[in-house]
């Protein structure tokens, strides 16, 4: 049976449409998780046991297919985390963004598959246990919703979600990303940031995320490190190009020392300028 739309639906398919790779399932009342056969369970990613093992795995043989080489444990985790992470994060931001509803998945309400071939990023099924939104928005009396006052408001629970889900993950991950405290919650910094940015640039909407983002993470919100950081730079002939300068590294140089991201810590103002145009012209 179809499952009837939820709040939450039409931000979903918005973000299906600019990015056809990955697939977010909402699954109706009373179906259990995925879990097996390809799907991993948020929860499982932080117990104790094998399915860590297994998930990174995969990324231990993605790593040796795409690169030739086997990368260090921890840069496998976090390669792991990220391809976790950022996927994760679009489930809170972009309905934030698109319709002003902010919703609450706990690890229990999230699984992920990444093995489906056509889906580079794989499918999400989840479950929100229910959703913050504005006085105003026409969903504000549906029985999952919970009002808040205004946009200041709205932004604190776009960081408490994620903090909820990302909280228990980040500490599975840490001992196997020789990573702690400050570290990690710089790299949930850069999720957040980063996803919403590239999704709003399929949507045709980078302007008005990089004012958002900078709102919602302007530094000293804790337990997230840093702000959105966004800055622009300016070529010889006058051009304006936006970038950011990450929290974190994702520790990609550790397999290309050469081809470092254009928003690492490590890349110089005019590799930024040289990269970015590079870019733009292809």
């Amino acid at each position: 049976m179809p499952v009837p739309p939820s709040a939450l639906t039409d931000a979903y398919d918005r973000l299906a449409t600019a990015l056809p790779s990955l697939r977010i399932q909402e699954l109706p009342p009373g179906a259990a998780q995925p879990d097996g056969g390809g799907w991993i369970t948020g929860a499982s990613l932080t117990r104790p046991g094998q399915a860590m093992d297994t998930f990174l795995d995969w990324d231990d043989a993605q790593i040796r297919r795409d690169h030739g080489t086997r990368a260090r444990p921890d840069v496998t985790a976090s390669f792991g985390l990220h391809r976790y992470a950022w996927p994760v994060c679009l489930l809170i931001t972009v309905p934030w963004f698109l319709l002003r509803r902010v919703p609450r998945y706990p690890v229990t309400q999230v699984s992920y598959d990444r093995t489906v071939p056509e889906l580079a990023m794989g499918r999400l099924a989840v479950r929100a246990a229910g959703f913050a939104c504005l006085p105003d928005d026409p969903a504000a009396g549906r029985p999952e919703a919970r009002v808040v006052a205004d946009e200041e408001a709205l932004d604190a629970e776009v960081r408490a979600a994620v903090a909820e889900h990302l909280e228990p993950v980040l500490a599975a991950f840490g001992p196997r990303m020789r990573r702690r405290g400050r570290a990690l919650w710089g790299m949930a910094t850069d999720e957040v940031v980063e996803g919403l940015w590239y999704v709003a640039g399929l949507l045709g909407e980078e302007a008005r995320a990089t004012a958002e983002l900078k709102r919602l993470l302007p530094g000293a919100t804790l337990p997230f490190v840093g702000s959105a950081a966004f800055r622009e730079l300016a070529t010889p002939t006058g051009r304006r190009l936006p970038t950011r300068d990450r929290a974190s590294c994702c520790l990609f140089y550790t397999l290309r020392p050469e081809d470092t991201c254009v928003t690492c810590p490590r890349t110089c103002d005019a590799d930024r300028i040289a990269k970015l145009t590079a870019h733009a012209a292809a």
